[in-house]
């Protein structure tokens, strides 16, 4: 995820109508004092602070700093709650909102056994960093393992101006709510919920977060799990539902839904370790999928599969300069071993060019050895520390990577473009994915490499471009580093060209954004686990075992067309329920069975992408299916690819910039060259301080919070039809 622009703003001071109501109020805090506002002058935030007797409580804030009741600005009121099964939430609140935990467990949309309770100081402390009374939404800059969900009220965000804690309770931090959510967005996502304005059982305002004593939350009968039935709310759910629903929408709250989607439809499962994950099967198997495929096209290219340590010595990865800065606050070191120290640290893979080279030098002697291509199919460990994304952004990923070395420039670079045509392929041919091809800036380039191309998928929803892979040419950088010399036939010690590039399971996140809905997964079926289920429709007078030997005939003929397919026969479950599971795990087709198609000797296809509802007779069916299934193949890619290109604009004029990234839109400009990447940074300054301007004109875009640092690339590798107006 792209970090927002620094901009040159001057703090406002705050108004005149808030300074008669505090008479309390002393000089603001140095803002290079405390690490919130440090980062809120870093992000070029418009803020201000003041000081204010010690206040633990909301009573006691209120009382030392009042507000004008007809300013439209308040005080937040915040309180950390834990679950044992649920997690950690930060809930922030105006001062005049109570809360109730039952209430806040519903609006979170909780599961099962929910029982949230107000955590101590030193959970509060290991957290957030933060002493009892002291705490605030700014804050969850200091959750650095991700742990925390942050909650905030609607009703607080419709102010003016809020007034927060920064870590300490005799100051507080003036900020537009807007301004706010670009501050925690930097963090996380945070879940914006209504309360209602009549909630018994509340949480009450007297005494501070996780002070020892405080009123702990009324436990309504059955919140939790006591006794039978106290899970299910049987009041509100409705005949015939499921809990296989999906709780966020995705247009609601697009980063709830992606995390909603890929746990219910059993592709990931979340770790103890922050930003580590479990990839079950149903998300492995697409990453097979995509491994098969990638290892026949590369097979033709003369690449061999090998596999090389994946622990590196501090000495290789800091051997190239470049390198090591670019990946240097990513690298995982082993210090240990046991108890003892080791004698050296030794780094975990953050890429493997410092692995693989020092081989490269010693196998390669002659012109003869060259080409040297090689790939392999390994994890990488880069600790990032901000937002982590299942797929997208963690700290322990599954990747290929390809490594060669060329006799020549021009060899090279053909290499690159052959691995980033294949990476187009995947996207394309694979996953449904159109991609734009072309080349990263000088700034954004792969550290120590001589040229970087990347193909860049466009997320709907959220309107951003994404990476989606990078090819790299490493020129002859490594080569000299890592004396990767040969004998040319002429006798004369030469310096090989290398390439780099690299596909990761971030393949599988961007398809679940970009085709997914508010019912699951829809996969495209070359990528697709199962391609069709067939499900029976069973019921008292027409048991399973009168329909399982033509389901089995069925399922027969499908194996027989390298169709994959299964046959869900299981008796716990009624065929309703089938059809919710595996429209929510996106197989492309559902074969209903039922009494009359049994009778009739046909099966009712039921497409996942459109809902098409055929009725095809068994004779032709295997063939119609693969028919069908090329068809929807084809019908997705034509989908996100008309989305997509509705949302690529020409723009010649700056003054036509920012309002199109505003819009979501991808932005295709006149580009001055890499040379000049002070123009590159005057595009990134100048565009986020017009939209942070923009954004105060529009009380609206409080919930379309924009955190994009425009990513620049050159794209001479496009076709001419983009230019088109």
């Amino acid at each position: 995820m792209t970090q927002p622009l620094h901009q040159v703003v001057t703090t406002p001071s705050i108004s005149t109508s808030t300074m008669e109501d505090m008479s309390t109020l002393t000089a603001a805090l140095d803002d290079t004092s405390n690490p919130i506002l440090a980062r809120l002058a870093s992000l070029n935030l418009p803020h201000n602070t003041y000081t204010h007797p010690l206040s633990a409580t909301v009573d006691e804030l209120l009382t030392n700093a009042p507000l004008s009741t007809d300013s439209n600005e308040c005080h937040t009121k915040n309180l950390f709650f834990k679950d044992k099964k649920h997690g950690l939430f930060l809930v922030t609140v105006a001062s005049s909102t109570d809360v109730n935990t039952k209430e806040l467990a519903s609006l979170l949309k909780l599961d099962g056994k929910v029982n949230l309770r107000l955590a101590d100081e030193e959970l509060l402390l290991q957290k957030l960093g933060v002493k009892k009374g002291c705490l605030g939404p700014l804050a969850i800059m200091n959750n650095v393992d991700k742990d925390v969900t942050l909650v905030l009220d609607e009703s607080l965000l419709a102010k003016v101006k809020v007034h927060s804690h920064p870590l300490r309770n005799d100051a507080s931090v003036v900020l537009a709510p807007e301004d706010l959510m670009t501050f925690v967005r930097e963090y996380c996502e945070p879940v914006v919920v209504k309360f209602s304005e009549k909630m018994g059982g509340k949480v009450p305002s007297s005494r501070p977060e996780g002070e020892k004593g405080a009123t702990k939350p009324r436990i309504e009968k059955g919140e939790g799990g006591a006794g039978k039935g106290a899970n299910v709310n049987k009041k509100q759910t409705k005949k015939g539902e499921t809990q296989l629903a999906l709780k966020w929408s995705k247009s609601e709250n697009f980063a709830m839904w992606y995390s909603d989607v890929i746990v219910l439809s059993e592709m990931i499962s979340y770790y103890d370790i922050s930003g580590c994950y479990i990839l079950r099967p149903w998300s492995y198997k697409i990453w097979e999928l995509i491994q098969d495929w990638f290892n026949i096209q590369i097979r033709k290219l003369g690449v061999e599969n090998s596999y090389f340590p994946m622990f590196v010595s501090k000495d290789r990865l800091e051997k190239e300069k470049d390198h090591v800065e670019g990946f240097a606050p990513e690298v995982a070191w082993v210090t240990k071993s046991g108890d003892g120290d080791l004698a050296a640290p030794i780094a975990v893979r953050p890429t493997s060019e410092t692995i693989m080279y020092p081989a490269f030098a010693d196998w390669i002697r002659s012109h003869r050895d060259l080409p040297l291509k090689l790939n392999q199919w390994s994890n990488v460990v880069r600790w990032e520390f901000k937002d982590p994304t299942p797929f997208l952004r963690t700290r322990e990923f599954l990747w290929q990577e390809g490594h060669t070395a060329h006799a020549s420039y021009e060899d090279a670079d053909v290499m690159v473009r052959q691995a980033l045509d294949l990476y187009r392929r995947v996207y394309e041919e694979l996953l449904a994915i159109p991609v734009i091809p072309g080349y990263k800036t000088e700034k954004e380039k792969f550290a120590g490499g001589h040229q970087t191309t990347t193909v860049e998928a466009y997320i709907p929803v959220s309107g951003r471009a994404i990476q989606g892979a990078t090819s790299h040419n490493l020129g002859q950088n490594f080569g000299k580093m890592f004396d990767i010399n040969y004998q040319d036939e002429k006798g004369e010690t030469q310096i090989a060209w290398q390439t780099s590039w690299g596909l990761t399971t971030r393949t599988i996140g961007v398809m679940v954004m970009v085709h997914g809905d508010d019912t699951g997964l829809i996969l495209p079926p070359r990528v697709a686990p199962l391609q069709c289920v067939i499900v029976p429709i069973v019921s008292k007078t027409f048991p399973l075992e009168n329909v399982a030997p033509y389901c089995e005939e069925i399922l027969k003929s499908l194996e027989e067309k390298n169709i994959r397919c299964k046959l869900d026969d299981r008796s716990i479950y009624n065929p309703g329920w089938k059809y919710a599971h595996w429209e929510q795990k996106g197989v492309p087709i559902r074969i209903e069975v039922g009494p009359r198609d049994l009778e009739n000797r046909q099966a009712r296809l039921v497409v996942r992408f459109g809902g098409e509802k055929i009725d095809v007779g068994i004779g032709t069916l295997a063939s119609s299916i693969v028919t069908k299934l090329e068809e929807i193949q084809s019908n997705m890619f034509a989908k996100a690819k008309e989305f997509r290109d509705s949302h690529l604009v020409q723009v010649t004029e700056w003054k036509d910039f920012v309002p199109n990234l505003e819009l979501h839109n991808l932005v295709l400009t006149p580009w001055c060259g890499g040379e000049h990447t002070d123009w590159e940074e005057w595009v990134k300054e100048k565009s986020r301080e017009e939209s942070l301007q923009n954004r105060g004109k529009r009380a609206k875009m409080r919930e379309r919070q924009l955190r994009w640092r425009p990513r620049l690339c050159a794209f001479p590798l496009i076709s001419r039809r983009w230019m088109r107006g």
